[in-house]
């Protein structure tokens, strides 16, 4: 680990829903540059449930609780946070001042259940709201994605770049290879995904999958960074 860890936790029952969009439509709400995969750009949403986040050096446990990101892919392996969701308000207080992410509060109900044949969520953020549901086969065999493929460029993602007002910022984070398996989600509200901005008016869904994740994730402290600083076009804020 090239990097001393700040914080530890487990991210347990994982559903990863990706979307296709044309890259001008997604550049003017990302401030770094895109990763793009032949001549495309991709958002995916990632619900799990965070468990036992504590420090990494000791300690008790400081927070248990549902977590919902939507993350754009940019250069250098990395994500961008479009918008998070959480229920800890003490979370959601902290963690724009220490890593400048965009947390917002939301009520959420993971039904994750493959042992069952079934996952399903919802997630509130008033005034709107997200609701999938997807089978899953709970003899399901799950391995790492194949090198080079499209499933490897979503999932395998291991740096964290944020922007809170004049500060940029990166994290890494360190786990195995995602054990997954594909699976098809069905969406019955996307209002929640369409009010983080328009570049969701010019996307698609192009697939789904699911990872039992993590007993334990490590997550290093925020490094400042410069960067070139393009602002949003005014057409395209909302």
């Amino acid at each position: 680990m090239p990097y001393r860890p700040l914080f530890q936790a487990a991210w347990e029952r994982v559903v990863f829903i990706h979307y296709e969009v044309e890259p001008k439509a997604l550049q003017p709400q990302v401030p770094f540059p895109l990763d793009v995969r032949d001549g495309r750009a991709y958002v995916s949403l990632v619900a799990f449930t965070l468990r036992g986040l504590r420090f990494a050096a000791g300690g008790p446990p400081l927070a248990t609780h549902g977590f919902l990101n939507l993350r754009a892919y940019v250069e250098g392996n990395g994500i961008f946070f479009l918008a998070e969701w959480l229920p800890n308000p003490f979370c959601v207080f902290m963690g724009p001042r220490l890593y400048g992410l965009p947390f917002r509060r939301g009520w959420l109900d993971y039904r994750h259940r493959p042992e069952e044949g079934i996952l399903r969520g919802r997630v509130e953020g008033d005034p709107c709201a997200l609701a999938f549901e997807a089978p899953i086969e709970p003899a399901a065999r799950f391995a790492p994605a194949a090198a080079g493929g499209l499933d490897e460029f979503l999932l395998e993602r291991y740096v964290a770049f944020t922007r809170r007002g004049a500060v940029d910022r990166l994290f890494r984070v360190d786990h195995e290879r995602w054990p997954q398996v594909t699976i098809e989600a069905r969406l019955l509200d996307e209002s929640l995904v369409d009010s983080t901005g328009p570049w969701f008016r010019r996307a698609r869904r192009i697939g789904a999958h699911y990872s039992p994740g993590f007993e334990r994730v490590w997550m290093g402290p925020p490094e400042r960074i410069e960067t070139p600083r393009p602002e949003l076009a005014p057409e395209n804020a909302r």
